[in-house]
């Protein structure tokens, strides 16, 4: 295996300061995995029969369309926040990793046995918030919502950092907040209901308790260590 590469030297002098090189493939991966599990559920399960599961609390949550922004605010907060928890140790790295990985495996199974679907407001007005509404209904179909993944993936960015020791009180707190704003965005954008929220937060929690507790991350990180490796060279990936 190649000791020392351009990209590991490169990489090394410019990148690793702020993701480890055990990082990169990994991050990649679990937005690559969720891509591929989202979109492509949606186009298998396309002519399935899909299932509102909408209650009464749903329908007495008011349509409050400035709450898009903080929905919005997810994909910038996902990013920074898994990046950060690249930046713990290597071991609970994966072992967060693992967990982003096996909850979408599980979402996977829910969105083909219980395809769900909604009915959205119409929205008729022309300032930033009803425009940006409107293209993100365009842009994104109202199914696969049990468990939802933005939920899902807001309480992970929180359970990433809340034990950490070198992220400030602060911010673990700023996280929770954000977490729950996300969370409750997804209602007031009905976007969501209730039981996909519940859903989404529980399955986060479980996921993240068993990579925690079991060895399920040990071959997870043997096979990005062995093409980390080969991409970065056994000096720079290990350093």
């Amino acid at each position: 295996m190649c000791e020392e590469t351009k990209l590991g030297k490169f990489y090394q002098k410019y990148i690793a300061k702020w993701i480890p090189s055990y990082g990169p493939l990994p991050l990649a991966w679990c937005a690559i995995f969720n891509t591929i599990i989202y979109w492509g559920t949606q186009r298998l399960m396309a002519n399935a029969k899909h299932y509102d599961l909408t209650r009464n609390l749903d329908r007495s949550i008011p349509f409050v369309k400035e709450w898009i922004i903080l929905y919005v605010l997810f994909f910038a907060f996902s990013i920074i926040n898994y990046i950060l928890v690249s930046r713990e140790d290597k071991e609970t790295f994966f072992r967060f990793a693992t967990a982003d990985m096996l909850s979408r495996v599980i979402c996977c199974i829910f969105f083909i046995l219980l395809p769900t679907t909604n009915i959205r407001p119409e929205v008729a007005g022309h300032d930033f918030c009803s425009w940006l509404v409107r293209f993100i209904y365009a842009s994104d179909a109202p199914t696969n919502l049990f468990p939802s993944i933005h939920c899902l993936v807001s309480w992970f960015c929180f359970i990433g950092v809340r034990k950490s020791h070198k992220i400030p009180g602060w911010y673990k707190g700023f996280s929770f907040v954000m977490a729950a704003l996300i969370c409750a965005s997804t209602q007031f954008t009905k976007q969501h209901y209730m039981i996909d929220l519940v859903a989404g937060i529980l399955l986060a929690e479980f996921c993240w308790f068993v990579s925690k507790h079991t060895g399920m991350y040990r071959p997870v990180m043997k096979v990005f260590d062995k093409i980390g490796r080969k991409i970065f060279g056994v000096k720079h990936y290990d350093e």
